[in-house]
Formats: structure tokens, sequence, C-alpha cells
């Protein structure tokens, strides 16, 4: 869920332009990266969360250990890899907001920080998937 509200965010008000201008650019600080990181690991997570659900659906009918032992391992290990870039995310979109300009946001500064604070949210819900597993 916290991916999707990061992604729909960016996606929806992280793109603005000036009223002289038709061109867009990223609200965070004009950079293009910022929102397209924000973008990316909300997309990637959302379809690893779907993943990872079909697994955990179809678990108990698999029958051979030595699967399974990799399936938690792999959610194991994709969980504290997303940890880690939630947490890259959070801290690279609050420095871009830090440096943006009040003369550059027109429209977007409540979504820029709402994409910052599921940002962070994400990093908790990540981590207790890693440190609880399936």
């Amino acid at each position: 869920v916290f991916a999707l509200i990061v992604f729909s965010c960016l996606v929806g008000e992280g793109y603005t332009n000036l009223p002289s201008s038709s061109e867009l650019f990223c609200i965070f600080n004009h950079n293009e990266d910022a929102c397209r990181y924000g973008i990316g690991i909300g997309v990637l997570a959302f379809l690893a969360c779907i993943f990872f659900f079909m697994v955990d659906i179809y678990f108990p009918q698999i029958s051979n250990t030595t699967d399974r032992k990799y399936l938690v391992l792999a959610d194991l290990c994709f969980s504290g890899l997303w940890t880690f870039l939630w947490f890259v995310g959070f801290c690279f979109l609050t420095n871009q907001w830090s440096w943006t300009q009040a003369k550059d946001v027109h429209i977007g500064a409540d979504s820029a920080r709402a994409a910052i604070t599921f940002s962070f949210f994400s990093i908790f819900s990540w981590v207790s998937e890693a440190a609880v597993g399936p």
C-alpha cells in the first residue's frame, strides 16, 4: 500500500511546470532522478508484493523442502534489500526536497511530503517483513 501511495504521489503531482513554460520538471529540486527513483522502487515493490503474496498462497502446496527454503530465503533477501532501497529513497527525496526552492513549488507540495512520509513508513514495513519472514 505504501509503495502505491509513493508511486501515485510522484506520478500524479511529482512533475510540474512553470506558468510561463510547458516543460515539465520534477518537483524535487528539478532532479529527474529523484522522481524516477521513487516511481521505480514504488512500482517494483508493488510487483514484488504481488509475487510474494502469490508465493504465500501456494506455499502449502509446495512439497519440496528445498524449494520452500529457497523461496523463504528469496523473500528474506528481497525484504532486506528493499528495506535498504527505501531508506536510500527516503534520504534522497528528503535531501532533494530540502534543496527545493519555494518559488518552484506551485502545486504538489503535499504530494511531495506524502511521498517522503510514506517512503519512511515503507522502511519499517519492509524491516518487519524481513524480521518476521513468511
